[in-house]
């Protein structure tokens, strides 16, 4: 493997993901697409003809199986159903593949804990697909908090939203236990991101939430506990104008990101400012971070090196998803520890 120049990637399904992935694959130094597979017919020739019409001899099948059967695929993205992340997942990992699951990775701890035990029966290296985590913007608020300008974090607000299309309302068709509902969708990134800042494990969730008719929350908003006079406040939904931001306050000032989903052309803005009264707002260079994240999971394969984001990560993500969908269905505070 050391010495091939590419990894050879499959897609696993013909998810509208694939409308910022597929094209990452391509533009990737490091990557080669070589099939995706759908189990709708013809929809993996559709979704290469619309994402990526100038690549040449990219197979595409009918059937998820034959891809991961292909002998000359490495790695495979997995954007299917989230409740289908776990069981697919580990049938790849049987395959000898090494995988790049969409985010969640699986609706239980201990699912992904029986994905970490095959990914380390079969040495293949297996990742969460958080892709906001691989812009540069991300790592100049980690720069800024390690300068110790903003002093100790205290706390950090992440708020995900959006107004729910007719066209994407089969995100609330399933119940929460079966990977519906906004939780699953963009909770997990604003979880995520708030966890991202404190060194501290989480010792509790509580959280509300608005459901709606199959079991799904369209709405929820919730405090992860830090420890002492530390917290993590998370708000997201599927029935407000758009927003995906996250800001850091601590002992001395704050930051705030104003843009986590960032598209390749978009401008990162950056803003900071502290209690002796410097304030200061940075643009900093556009980036692609689903090219940046394939870029790494790549390298990670080809170099033997271990990705960015580990399984213990997603373990960690699911505790807290779990305890405040817990929460929020039963009115109560939800321990960690």
């Amino acid at each position: 493997m050391n010495n091939r120049p590419k990894l050879r990637w499959g897609i696993l399904g013909a998810a509208r993901v694939n409308e910022r992935l597929l094209p990452a694959i391509v533009e990737a130094p490091n990557a080669e697409l070589v099939a995706i597979a759908s189990r709708r017919p013809g929809a993996a020739a559709q979704t290469l003809a619309q994402y990526a019409p100038q690549q040449q001899n990219v197979r595409t099948y009918d059937n998820l199986n034959a891809l991961l059967e292909d002998d000359e695929i490495d790695a495979v993205y997995l954007p299917l159903a989230n409740r289908e992340h776990a069981e697919w997942a580990l049938l790849a990992i049987e395959y000898g593949k090494h995988v790049l699951c969409e985010k969640p990775m699986a609706l239980t701890v201990a699912d992904i804990e029986a994905i970490d035990y095959a990914a380390r029966q079969h040495k293949v290296t297996v990742m969460e697909g958080f892709m906001y985590r691989f812009h540069p913007q991300h790592a100049r608020v980690q720069e800024l908090i390690r300068s110790g300008t903003i002093g100790e974090i205290r706390s950090v607000r992440a708020s995900y939203s959006f107004m729910m299309r007719p066209a994407r309302m089969y995100r609330l068709t399933e119940s929460i236990e079966h990977g519906g509902g906004a939780m699953w969708d963009i909770g997990c990134y604003a979880i995520h991101s708030a966890r991202m800042f404190f060194e501290e494990a989480p010792i509790a969730v509580t959280a509300m939430s608005k459901y709606v008719e199959s079991g799904a929350d369209i709405a929820t908003s919730g405090i992860i506990d830090f420890g002492p006079g530390k917290f993590a406040h998370f708000d997201f939904s599927f029935e407000r104008a758009r927003r995906c931001e996250y800001e850091i306050t601590g002992t001395k000032g704050g930051i705030l990101c104003h843009t986590v989903w960032q598209l390749p052309g978009d401008v990162p803005v950056i803003s900071w400012w502290t209690e002796d009264g410097r304030q200061c707002e940075e643009r900093l260079p556009a980036d692609n971070h689903f090219r940046l994240e394939i870029e790494h999971f790549s390298d990670c394969v080809l170099n033997d090196k271990a990705p960015l984001l580990s399984l213990n990560d997603a373990k960690a993500n699911c505790q807290i998803i779990v305890a405040a969908l817990q929460s929020a269905a039963q009115g109560r505070l939800v321990k960690l520890t």
